[in-house]
């Protein structure tokens, strides 16, 4: 591997290339503490020793005709996963009031499906109203595409972060599903952020995908300027075609966690779904290298509990902001 100076000192100045991305990703295990330092050296340069959490609502559950591969809600029947409509401003309140506890600093509204109808929007916006008037949370959500008309709505009221995730690169995607094309997820997010939202845009990891495409990703959400990179690990949920998958372990997860904090320096990067089922005892060693959990469980599957996670981050002495 580059050595730990130079290749520290190439993160900072987001100098690192596809090739040594690339050999970030096939770094010996006997050498990966090594390459945690590496990356919280540049984390903690450039974020200090803060660190946050996010959570979600599943606030639309189970609708959803996209049909990708990982995803339990496009094969309810399949996965048991639960099948609802939109719930009311007052169970978003109530999932709010929960994240404030488990000391979440942002909160998103989550829906199934490709975009909400107009009924469905004016809800959201009036429990996105009612949360800011009643917790200091940052509310974003995460809605599917969304037209202009759709997202100055959702700007007006009170919305800071749109979240949509690119899934793996672009190469890689039709193995995802052919429903809703790549470009046209891009095209949406560039869009946000051209109409001044915070974009929240990553991926999920273990789909099947080589190391080139997890590179690929990295580079491409470092080309797109997006601020927040959630990093999700497949759940092989039974009833999806993903069913049988598993292809990482929490080394192999620890190297992407490393490969995506050091190309993506001046990102908030996110370890989201799947990081108790992957990494297992070595999420202290993740959480030195990105900048948050999502904390309470995620759409279809619950997490652990938000103590242990406090708990985890005051012993590595992280600041939560």
């Amino acid at each position: 591997m580059t050595g730990k100076k130079e290749i520290r000192n190439k993160a900072l100045a987001g100098d690192i290339d596809k090739e040594e991305a690339l050999n970030i990703l096939k770094c010996p295990q006997k050498e990966i503490l090594k390459l945690v330092n590496r990356a919280w050296e540049v984390k903690r340069a450039h974020w200090g020793n803060s660190f946050s959490f996010c959570s979600i609502i599943n606030a639309k559950s189970g609708l959803c005709d996209a049909g990708c591969a990982f995803c339990a809600q496009g094969y309810p029947q399949r996965t048991h996963a639960p099948v609802y409509p939109l719930v009311s401003p007052e169970e978003m309140v109530k999932g709010a009031m929960k994240a404030a506890k488990a000391r979440a600093s942002r909160y998103s509204i989550v829906i199934s499906g490709r975009s909400p109808k107009k009924r469905e929007l004016k809800g959201i916006v009036k429990g996105v109203e009612e949360i800011r008037q009643k917790t200091s949370l940052t509310v974003d959500v995460s809605l599917g595409i969304l037209t202009s008309h759709q997202l100055k709505t959702l700007k007006e009221g009170g919305v800071n972060r749109i979240h949509h995730n690119l899934e793996t690169s672009e190469r890689f995607y039709p193995q995802v599903t052919s429903k809703i094309q790549w470009k046209e997820k891009r095209n949406f997010v560039e869009k946000a952020k051209e109409m001044g939202f915070s974009t929240c845009c990553g991926g999920i990891l273990g789909i099947g995908e080589e190391d080139e495409d997890r590179v690929d990703l990295a580079f491409t959400l470092k080309e797109m300027g997006v601020d927040s990179v959630p990093l999700n690990f497949l759940i092989p949920i039974p009833g999806t075609p993903l069913e049988g998958k598993l292809d990482l372990d929490p080394i192999h997860c620890l190297r992407i966690i490393a490969m995506f904090r050091l190309v993506l320096p001046e990102a908030e990067i996110r370890i989201c779904g799947g990081r108790e089922f992957h990494l297992r005892d070595f999420q202290s060693l993740a959480a030195m290298m990105v900048n948050g959990f999502m904390v309470g469980g995620y759409l279809t599957r619950s997490g652990r509990d938000p103590a242990l996670d406090l708990q985890l981050a005051e012993d590595l002495g992280l600041q939560l902001v």
